[in-house]
């Protein structure tokens, strides 16, 4: 499940938008039913209209979706690394102050958007790691808890079994690919091969959000890579990757091959494009083909949103499917929509309004 979210605020109503890729199949991850992500995105609204901020929206959306492990591959109990264990990454940033707060690699500590929030408020500091991260986290009153579950174990145990495969080592022996580890660095490097990501094993939560003052936020919450070398960080918490702000052009949100993404700051760069003066679609576009040129079976999916209120999306063909919800204030109404392989700007939606449900295109950008 990819998720990514778009709070925007005018005079005369709260909207939201929340979008989504794909509802994956994950043998030990049961789909999780569509109400439960309207149900994030009507939580993060519900701050809005009661006068709450950007970043309470959007801290409270990500917390929502990590209470409720959100297919999995948000919160606890998913995702788990080499040694079995589940850790969390999260970013949080405020477009009007460009403060930024992050944890990568939080271990123990279910509510990683609020500890990155913290790291922003509570610290001079903009990203706070591994074991360190979750001491910090302890001493600012978070509680310490087990994040590992029954269905995280079983995933740990039934990767065991199959000779830990999928891993994400290479250039090591014994052979990465028929063997668990120990590994052993090889004394010379073989040919440049990457490993295909399987669009099952990670995904992302991020929330863009404005308020009725002004102010713009955007967070993002990840448990990370299924079967990660442990210590390894996503793009999720990295500023200009995961997400970006910046009140006087627009904000962005992606999710994908992380390792990938965070070589190209894709969210910095639909920013800066929307800057320039490019509409949200283009600048999706731009930022999701500059890294197709450099690794051609990248997948990925990326959400813009410029500062007079326009809005677009764009996905590489990887991904089936790309949903979408908008609350509206006033009707109380959603929009829960799958965007099909016909192309990045071409989608099917429902709208729920008092039982009624109308269906319609995405246009390639909207105003909210």
């Amino acid at each position: 499940m990819f998720e990514l979210a778009v709070i925007e605020w005018h005079a005369d109503c709260l909207h939201i938008l929340q979008t989504m890729s794909k509802y994956y199949k994950r043998p030990s991850v049961p789909r999780q039913p569509r109400q439960s992500y309207l149900t994030i995105a009507i939580s993060a609204w519900a701050v809005l209209q009661s006068g709450g901020s950007a970043l309470d929206a959007v801290e409270k959306g990500c917390d929502r979706c990590q209470k409720e492990q959100c297919d999995g591959s948000v919160g606890y109990g998913g995702s788990p690394d080499e040694n079995g264990e589940t850790t969390l990454d999260a970013m949080i940033m405020n477009g009007n102050t460009m403060e930024v707060g992050a944890v990568a690699n939080l271990k123990r500590i279910k509510n990683a958007i609020g500890v990155a929030r913290a790291v922003m408020e509570r610290t001079q500091h903009t990203m706070l790691v591994g074991e360190s991260a979750t001491v910090f986290a302890e001493n600012m009153g978070f509680i310490g808890e087990d994040l590992t579950t029954v269905k995280s174990l079983d995933i740990f145990t039934q990767w065991m079994k199959g000779s830990c495969q999928p891993n994400y080592r290479k250039n090591v022996f014994p052979n990465p690919s028929k063997s668990c580890r120990p590994y052993k660095r090889l004394a010379e490097l073989g040919p440049k091969k990457r490993l295909s990501t399987n669009i099952r094993s990670h995904d992302t939560i991020g929330m863009i959000a404005f308020d009725q003052d002004g102010h713009l936020a955007v967070g993002t919450s990840t448990n990370g890579l299924t079967h990660k070398v442990p210590g390894r960080v996503g793009d999720s918490p990295i500023v200009g990757a995961g997400a970006y702000a910046d009140i006087s052009a627009g904000a962005a949100a992606a999710t994908g091959d992380g390792d990938v993404m965070m070589r190209f700051l894709p969210s910095y760069l639909a920013v800066e494009l929307m800057r320039a003066g490019t509409d949200p679609s283009a600048a999706c576009e731009t930022a999701i083909s500059r890294i197709k040129r450099h690794y051609a079976d990248f997948f990925g999916a990326i959400i813009c949103a410029n500062a007079t209120g326009h809005y677009a999306c764009n996905k590489v063909p990887g991904l089936l499917q790309f949903h979408y919800m908008v609350s509206d204030g006033v009707e109380v109404a959603a929009v829960v929509g799958s965007q099909l392989e016909h192309g990045p700007h071409h989608a099917s939606f429902a709208v729920v309004t008092g039982g009624k449900v109308q269906v319609g295109p995405l246009e390639k950008h909207k105003t909210l």
